[in-house]
């Protein structure tokens, strides 16, 4: 059964010089476990596509169940309860609150949600922290870090919770080859760790190793292709 089923998703922007058509009849489908690349050119619907998945955003038509809940069907606060346990979202300049350590940015999450007991937040993230390698980091600052340093322990913040699903938007647009490298393999982790990941990605590199790719054109799909 898929983890996730877009059924003829159409998102129109209205506005005062004239409708946009952003994505149109959008259909597919992720079983659980897969890493899906999604590419096209710049203004192809690429990121309203995600922002729909993950319910940031809503379809002018069309549905979206994810794991039997239909996200047309929720209020905005079930939305942002329901996002806060089914999707862990990475984006492509970091997010995190500088304000705050990495510790604290990987807690912030389960502070909101409060799905996981408060005696047991802590430790959960120590623990997500070692399993990127970012253990050594947790008590500086995002300005202390490098970017790829940055990009991981956005990765861990959206673990926090441990979604079925990961949605990432470019997150390796700002790295250099050697921590794309190493994000992706954490992604290839993740997945043999039965995560479902959607990445968007310009880099040739990185699509290859997903599990499939997915086209977008003038917000339609005009290809679907799997990885061998």
């Amino acid at each position: 059964m898929s983890l996730i089923s877009v059924e003829h998703v159409n998102k129109i922007y209205e506005s005062l010089s004239g409708d946009a058509l952003a994505l149109d009849d959008i259909n597919f489908s992720v079983n659980p476990g897969e890493f899906v690349g999604i590419v096209g050119k710049s203004g192809s619907g690429k990121t309203t596509l995600i922002n729909m998945i993950s319910g940031i955003d809503r379809p002018s038509s069309g549905s979206i169940n994810i794991d039997g809940t239909r996200l047309e069907t929720l209020s905005e606060n079930e939305l942002s309860v329901w996002r806060g346990k089914e999707i862990g979202i990475i984006f492509q300049f970091f997010q995190l609150l500088p304000v705050l350590t990495v510790l604290e940015n990987v807690l912030l999450p389960m502070d909101f949600l409060q799905a996981i007991p408060l005696a047991e937040r802590t430790k959960r993230a120590y623990e997500i922290l070692e399993l990127v390698d970012m253990k050594d980091q947790a008590d500086k600052f995002p300005h202390e870090l490098s970017g790829g340093q940055q990009q991981t322990a956005a990765i861990a913040r959206a673990l926090a919770n441990d979604p079925p699903i990961l949605i990432a938007d470019e997150p390796t647009g700002n790295l250099d080859s050697v921590m794309t490298e190493k994000v992706i393999e954490l992604f290839e982790n993740l997945v043999q760790q039965q995560k479902t990941i959607l990445m968007v990605t310009h880099d040739s590199d990185m699509v290859r190793r997903t599990n499939r790719i997915i086209r977008i054109a003038d917000g339609r799909i005009v290809d679907q292709t799997e990885n061998g």
